[in-house]
């Protein structure tokens, strides 16, 4: 959570993205309908957050390295290779993860666990995953909107 003035706590969920463009156009109607009804139902002040976390590929392109240096077949080589130039072009183009958050703000910590726990059975009745916000979350929050996309090195989300 973060801690604000006037003993305010500021959490929520985080929700797992899901392509619904997909589904056939019944499937699409449903969700639609379904986040209608669940946007309608919360009946407190909220935030629906969109926020773009950097993609560490690294560990990736290792793990390839290794693949490749193992690997004799010509035909399995350039596959590797291939995969390799694909992954550097994300490198090279900061690839981001888009990530969503419903946040909301509240003093008492048995309303705040009641407000988690409506978001996601809700959520869920749409076919949508969700969790409740990490600290790790809300840091990358606090990054994109307060710190110009600066990275943190504290350990704790506090107030600005």
């Amino acid at each position: 959570m973060i801690y604000t003035y006037g003993n305010y706590k500021v959490t929520g969920v985080k929700i797992t993205p899901r392509n619904i463009f997909i589904l056939d156009a019944s499937s699409q109607d449903n969700v639609l309908i379904s986040l209608k009804n669940f946007y309608n139902m919360i009946d407190f002040e909220f935030w629906l957050v969109v926020a773009d976390r950097p993609v560490d590929l690294s560990v990736y392109m290792s793990q390839l390295q290794l693949e490749l240096n193992d690997v004799q077949v010509p035909a399995i080589r350039k596959l590797i290779l291939q995969d390799m130039d694909k992954v550097q072009m994300f490198i090279n183009n900061n690839i981001v993860d888009t990530e969503y958050y419903i946040l909301f703000k509240e003093k008492n910590d048995d309303v705040i666990q009641k407000k988690v726990r409506l978001l996601i059975n809700g959520l869920a009745t749409c076919g949508l995953n969700s969790a409740q916000v990490s600290n790790e979350d809300l840091r990358v929050v606090l990054d994109n909107f307060l710190n110009g996309g600066t990275t943190t090195e504290f350990g704790t989300v506090m107030p600005v």
